[in-house]
């Protein structure tokens, strides 16, 4: 922040440095996975119906950390590919 208060950086490049930080990204990765995996598959969020509550996402994540972010291993993907609800948008059993 004293670099921005100082001018030696601009808005953008404090933006920046904070999106790239390597913590952040650490931190927030898996996250945002398991959260893109409900919106690209599924097309909804984690706590839309049919579920009413995180336990799904909180599922998810807690199994991919536990792969420390290998979802292949997690077979994460394998699981939202095969799941009913994604199936049953293009009209298979």
């Amino acid at each position: 922040m004293s670099e921005l208060t100082s001018g030696a950086k601009t808005r953008a490049q404090v933006l920046r440095s904070v999106a790239e930080d390597a913590d952040l990204a650490r931190n927030e990765f898996n996250k945002a996975f398991v959260l893109m995996q409900y919106f690209g598959y599924l097309r909804r969020n984690p706590n839309d119906a049919p579920d009413t509550s995180f336990v799904g996402y909180d599922f998810w994540l807690n199994k991919l950390n536990q792969f420390n972010g290998n979802f292949v291993a997690a077979e994460m993907v394998k699981a939202f590919i095969s799941s009913g609800e994604y199936r049953q948008r293009f009209g298979q059993p």
